[in-house]
C-alpha cells in the first residue's frame, strides 16, 4: 500500500472520519502525533512516503528531491504559500489544499479580536485577574466603518458580521467583478482608500514571503487615528515594527494580530505594544474547521493516489 506521511498534530484532532478514509487506502505513518516534525524528521521520513499531509511545514526543493516516490502534498489548511508548488509540478507531485474548509471559523476569530482590541477585553482580563478593577473605554462598532483587504470568503462573511452589528463595510479586492461587493453590501474601493477610509482594517489577502510588507509605514501611518488594525492572514502583509511603534504613540488605537512573520513571535515588538491582542496563529483552529479540512484532504490524497484527478488543487 502507498504510504502517507502525516508532520502536523491538528489531522484529525476532532474527528476519526479523516484518519478512516486514509487507512482505507494507504499506510498511515505519524511519527509525532502530539507535535509537528522537525525539519530533520521531515527529511528522515520523506524518501518513503507517496504522500505528505503537512502544516506549517516548508515543503522546498530539498524536501521534495528527498521523496522520490512522492505523488501528492496535501496542505491540511488553505494558504500554500510555505510549499513550492512550481518546485512540486517540476517533479510531477500534485499540491491539494483545503480551500474555504476554515473561512468561517477565521472570519469569527477576526471578530472577536476587533471586539477585544476596542473594548481591551484582553487588558482588563489581566488586570482583573491581577486584582486591578479597571474602566477602560472603548468605541462602540455600531457607526464606524470597516475596511477589509481581500473580499474573498473570508472577508465576505466578516462583512456579514459587521453589517449585523451597524458597521459600513468597504473592501478591495482587485480580482473580483463590481457586483460581488454590492451583492455582499460593502461599497468596492482602492487599496489606499481601504486603508485610509476605515476605523477598522482587516486584512484576508494571500502572502508572499519574499516579498516586502503590504502594509509598510506609509500605508500604516495613512490609516486614521485611533484605527485598529486586524491581521488574521500572514505575518509578512504587514511592517511589524512600524505597527508597533505606531501603537506605542497612539496613532493606531489597537491592533489584533494573530499571524506572525515569525512564529513563535519571540523578540517581536508587538509583544511589548499597547492595546495589542495576540493570538498564536489559531484561526482555523474550530472543531469544524479541523474536521471539515482534515476529511477535504485526505479525500483528495486518495484520488491522488488511486489515480484519480484531485477536486482542490493548488492553483
Amino acid at each position: 500500500m502507498p504510504r502517507v506521511l502525516i508532520t502536523t498534530p491538528t489531522f484529525g484532532r476532532f474527528s476519526a472520519q479523516p484518519q478512516e478514509i486514509l487507512d482505507a487506502a494507504a499506510e498511515v505513518v505519524r511519527p509525532q502525533p502530539s507535535r509537528a516534525l522537525t525539519r530533520e524528521e521531515l527529511l528522515e521520513h520523506a524518501p518513503h512516503a507517496e504522500a505528505l499531509i503537512v502544516g506549517m511545514d516548508s515543503i522546498d526543493a530539498e524536501v521534495l528531491d528527498a521523496a522520490p516516490r512522492l505523488r501528492v502534498v496535501a496542505k491540511h489548511g488553505v494558504g500554500v504559500d510555505t510549499i513550492d508548488v512550481a518546485a512540486a509540478r517540476e517533479r510531477g507531485v500534485r499540491v491539494v489544499c483545503a480551500p474555504g474548509s476554515n473561512s468561517r471559523a477565521v472570519a469569527e476569530l477576526a471578530f472577536g479580536l476587533m471586539l477585544a482590541a476596542a473594548r481591551g477585553i484582553g487588558h482588563s482580563h489581566a488586570d482583573v485577574v491581577g486584582g486591578g478593577w479597571p474602566k477602560l473605554f472603548g468605541p462602540e462598532l455600531a457607526g464606524r466603518t470597516l475596511g477589509v483587504l481581500g473580499f474573498g470568503r473570508i472577508g465576505r462573511i466578516l462583512g456579514d458580521y459587521a453589517r449585523a452589528f451597524g458597521m459600513t463595510v468597504r473592501a478591495y479586492d482587485p480580482y473580483l467583478p463590481a457586483e460581488v461587493f454590492a451583492e455582499h453590501g460593502a461599497e468596492a474601493v482602492d487599496f489606499a482608500g481601504c486603508v485610509a477610509g476605515s476605523d477598522f482594517l482587516s486584512l484576508h489577502l494571500p502572502g508572499d514571503p519574499a516579498a516586502p510588507p503590504l502594509l509598510d509605514r506609509a500605508a500604516l501611518e495613512s490609516m486614521r487615528r485611533g484605527a485598529i488594525l486586524v491581521n488574521t492572514a500572514r505575518g509578512g502583509l504587514v511592517d511589524e515594527a512600524a505597527l508597533a511603534e505606531l501603537l506605542h504613540s497612539g496613532h493606531l488605537g489597537g491592533a489584533g494580530v494573530d499571524a506572525f512573520s515569525v512564529e513563535p513571535p519571540a523578540g517581536n515588538p508587538l509583544l511589548s505594544a499597547p492595546n495589542a491582542v495576540l493570538t498564536s496563529h489559531l484561526g482555523a483552529c474550530s472543531h469544524e474547521a479541523n474536521q471539515q479540512m482534515g476529511r477535504m484532504v485526505a479525500e483528495d490524497v486518495v484520488r491522488v493516489l488511486t489515480g484519480s484527478e484531485p477536486a482542490n488543487e493548488a492553483p
